[in-house]
């Protein structure tokens, strides 16, 4: 039999699948993690494909349910039922409540007597429990709560129900009963960073029997349900192309990187703020929509406008390159997006859009979207190989602290990147230039020199080898010969 699609995106490629169909599963979180939410769409696909569905509820009112399911957009078709189990009506007297006749055994078995009568009367294929933490204060002791989920599995599985159990974690203590019980255990979990929003992600504790993705998904909750951003295993995603080098539309520069860049290679642009980074990324872009391709640039630190202008300032429109459908320009906000969902959208713009060249600009702003985390080299390595195993040039560029001298770099990808290439100030005849060299270039031979460069309306134009000067890429360069090799900055 298939699985049960869940409806959430992203969730069944992290199963595997799906959820095994007659089973008992447990899915727990704090509090606004997404718990009902994702019940709720696992509800709405069993209506969907004709099935009766069932959704009890011990905290929340069946008012309060319909209208956060209005908040998605979603109606409750006539096949999904909310069975709202609130206290009987005596528990309300307070004669009743002191009385030892109506102890906590009666109400367990109340509560359990109206969950089966309402299975009964609905017979559905899935049900949705919430939540355990009411069950397991009637119960008061963990052999009666043993009991208690034993007897939910074995009915619900004698009637060949899918069964979702909601637990949000507000025990004091970490029971784990319900871990050995059920088939699988998904948890969801929120990050509150320093700054910006939070940050919410799950992951599958256990699977009987099913190979799933393991490891921690970034996911979000928005207007239409909650989407989970699988973790990208670049193994799992390999092309098939041809590894040639392109050539750009700038002779002099691809004389420096020694005649193109490679398909299927990433490209490290380094330098302080200001050297010209971001425009020179641009000229791989024309060259690539010049090519009839499409591209994609993911801009972390600019505004868009800004950018849309000094490009103009180059000869270069983007805003009717996207206006052709030739590139993908996506304005990132650090402080709101996760790492996961980031990776997401470059997926997208290489296996939706055609993508063949990516621009990230910058891994600063890349490193800001994941403050508190500790494997952006990690996130890195799996981002650049699947798009190097999708055939794509990537372009990242990152700013490097100070202006000139000793400069450091907030992260070290450099031995991630198969080319790098060094941007530089230096000052020269009472002026401050620029200068260009590669550093690393692991396909093919490229230039060992450096060479001045200046950005114009024309687009970037190289000089000679600065060999009158030495200390360039220190940024305090001594003259050794003659500056007559220098550019006429005065006509750039």
């Amino acid at each position: 039999m298939a699985d049960c699609a869940t409806g959430v995106a992203g969730l069944d490629d992290i199963l595997a699948g799906g959820l095994e169909p007659g089973r008992l599963f447990l899915l727990e979180g704090s509090p606004g993690t997404g718990k009902t939410t994702i019940s709720t769409q696992f509800l709405m696909q069993g209506a969907a494909v004709g099935e009766r569905v069932l959704y009890i509820t011990l905290s929340e009112t069946e008012e309060e349910l319909r209208a956060g399911a209005a908040s998605h957009g979603w109606v409750f078709p006539p096949s999904f039922t909310v069975f709202e189990l609130v206290p009987p009506e005596s528990l309300l007297d307070t004669d009743h409540q002191q009385s030892l006749l109506y102890s906590s055994d009666l109400e367990l078995g109340e509560t359990t007597k109206r969950i089966f009568e309402a299975f009964e009367r609905i017979k559905p294929s899935r049900v949705v429990l919430d939540s355990l933490s009411e069950i397991r204060l009637l119960a008061q002791s963990s052999l009666r709560y043993r009991r208690q989920i034993l007897a939910l599995k074995h009915y619900f599985a004698r009637h060949d129900a899918t069964v979702l159990l909601l637990d949000d974690l507000t025990a004091e203590l970490m029971d784990k009963t319900v871990h050995s019980v059920a088939h699988a255990v998904i948890r969801l979990e929120e990050l509150s960073p320093t700054y910006g929003a939070e940050r919410r992600r799950m992951r599958v504790l256990k699977y009987r029997g099913r190979k799933y993705r393991g490891g921690y998904h970034d996911l979000v909750i928005a207007t239409g349900g909650v989407r989970v951003f699988p973790r990208l295993v670049s193994a799992e995603h390999r092309g098939s192309f041809s590894r040639e080098s392109i050539a750009i539309d700038n002779d002099a520069l691809n004389g420096l990187i020694g005649g193109g860049f490679e398909r299927g290679a990433s490209t490290l642009i380094l330098g302080p703020a200001g050297t010209g980074k971001s425009l020179l990324t641009l000229s791989f872009v024309k060259s690539a929509i010049d090519r009839g391709e499409c591209a994609a640039m993911f801009v972390f630190d600019e505004e868009l406008g800004l950018l849309f202008d000094r490009a103009l300032g180059l000869g270069i429109d983007l805003q009717a390159m996207v206006t052709a459908g030739h590139l993908v320009i996506e304005q990132i906000d650090a402080a709101e997006l996760s790492p996961g969902e980031f990776s997401e959208r470059v997926r997208i713009c290489v296996e939706r859009h055609k993508a063949r060249t990516v621009v990230i600009d910058s891994l600063n702003g890349y490193q800001a979207a994941m403050p508190e985390e500790q494997a952006l080299i990690l996130h890195m390595h799996e981002l650049l190989q699947y798009l190097n195993r999708q055939g794509v040039m990537t372009f990242l560029t990152v700013a490097q602290h100070g202006l000139v001298g000793d400069m450091k770099s907030p992260v070290d990808v450099t031995y991630l990147a198969d080319t790098v290439i060094l941007l530089r100030y230096f000052e020269a005849a009472g002026r401050v230039r620029r200068a260009i060299s590669v550093v690393k270039k692991r396909t093919g031979h490229h230039e060992d020199t450096i060479r001045e460069f200046t950005i114009g309306r024309t687009g970037i134009s190289l000089g000679r080898p600065l060999t009158a000067f030495q200390g360039v890429l220190r940024g305090v360069p001594t003259l050794i010969g003659d500056d007559a090799l220098l550019l006429d900055v005065t006509q750039a």
